[in-house]
């Protein structure tokens, strides 16, 4: 319903707070105005409640993407990583940062200095950089050719371009510099993320604490080596740190990144800590084929991306599709699952204004029906086509 008042929308809404079975959210301009029982709406309203929509979400928060539906972000082509945001948006992604790989410093700078005008005027949320301080061994798709120890001068022009909106930087804790790297990032208002790591127990543990600095960790499991009874390594580490709640862990929900028995565990370890991610690239919500991540081909077959040397190149589905994964293959409840792609990323990535649906904050929302498929898509107040 549109009127003098603003948007109403009904329906079984989903916060952070709970589940509201039958509720209408009143939307002016940009933001929530109200969110209540449709029952307490009828009592000081004489005309008929909006219809009945279906199951309302808080518009979905994907701090780990790197493209879709063939455009990336790793570029200097604005319109190219407008496109990318817009197929996410449209998909119920409302808020994404943009994340870029390990390339030539100065690609990097430019890319950067690109994103942080869409930063400025709300295209994306912010940047996430994942690279080029990453170990060689758990490199995954990066540039071997362009990987190196934590540079201070790199990492202060990294975020000059970014001008304040460098929300997320990536490091393995055990190369040289890292202590130093991320007390300047974290100095510079930036979220210290590891991952893509090789580290001990001790050592990653270590990173994860208010002198280490760290406060996430980059797509749990992927990137690491594997969780074992007598060497538990990072994602052991990880998973500590997300139960004592000292750290956020990214989970790539797309089944092929990581079993759903492996999903289950993380989600029964630390419920409320846990943010949903889709690592996209170009490919997603395309057919098979060769894109690029960075500087490398990526040859996507069945809808698995992968480099030439067989590692996974980030992911081809859409964080819709990842709370689906977590809900029927997971078997974790609905409102656990709808806080992993909404306002726990918000909160691991330090943004406040989405993730939820009340009062003051965006009005971002994603209908769906029974089946959990997507039908509409609201951002900023304004329907998505």
């Amino acid at each position: 319903m549109n009127g003098k008042r603003g948007l109403e929308l009904r329906g079984r809404v989903v916060t952070r707070a709970g589940v509201l079975e039958d509720a209408v959210i009143t939307v002016r301009g940009e933001r929530v105005a109200a969110v209540r029982p449709a029952s307490d709406w009828a009592t000081t309203h004489r005309e008929l409640p909006p219809e009945y929509s279906g199951t309302v979400l808080p518009g979905l928060v994907d701090i780990h993407t790197h493209g879709g539906f063939g455009h990336r972000f790793d570029t200097v082509d604005a319109d190219q990583a407008r496109a990318a945001a817009a197929f996410h948006h449209r998909q119920g992604s409302t808020t994404v940062l943009a994340s870029i790989v390990t390339a030539a410093p100065d690609a990097m700078v430019g890319q950067v200095n690109m994103l942080s005008r869409l930063a400025a005027d709300g295209t994306i949320a912010g940047i996430h950089i994942e690279g080029p301080f990453l170990s060689r061994t758990h490199c995954g798709a990066h540039d071997l050719d362009h990987l190196i120890d934590p540079d201070p001068a790199l990492i202060d022009r990294l975020l000059r371009a970014a001008g304040g909106r460098l929300r997320v930087m990536t490091l393995a804790p055990e190369l040289s510099g890292f202590d130093a790297a991320a007390k300047q990032l974290a100095d510079g208002g930036v979220i210290v993320a590891v991952g893509h790591s090789d580290s001990s127990f001790a050592d990653f543990r270590a990173a994860l604490t208010p002198e280490g600095c760290a406060t996430l960790v980059t797509h749990l499991a992927n990137g690491m080596p594997a969780l074992h009874h007598r060497a538990p390594g990072p994602v052991a580490a990880g998973l500590v740190a997300a139960a004592q709640r000292h750290a956020f862990v990214e989970l790539i929900g797309d089944g092929v990144h990581v079993d759903s028995g492996f999903g289950a565990l993380v989600f029964a370890t630390a419920p409320d800590r846990v943010a949903l991610v889709t690592d996209a690239m170009a490919a997603a919500g395309m057919p098979d084929g060769q894109y690029r991540l960075g500087p490398r081909t990526v040859t996507v077959t069945d809808g698995v991306a992968r480099v030439a040397g067989g590692s996974l190149a980030g992911g081809t589905s859409t964080l819709l599709q990842g709370l689906r994964w977590a809900v029927r293959d997971c078997g974790v409840p609905l409102a656990d699952a709808v806080a992993a792609v909404t306002a726990t990323p918000a909160a691991a990535a330090g943004l406040e204004e989405v993730g939820d649906l009340q009062p003051g904050m965006y009005a971002d929302a994603v209908v769906l029906d029974e089946d959990l498929n997507l039908r509409r898509v609201l951002r900023r107040g304004r329907w998505l086509a």
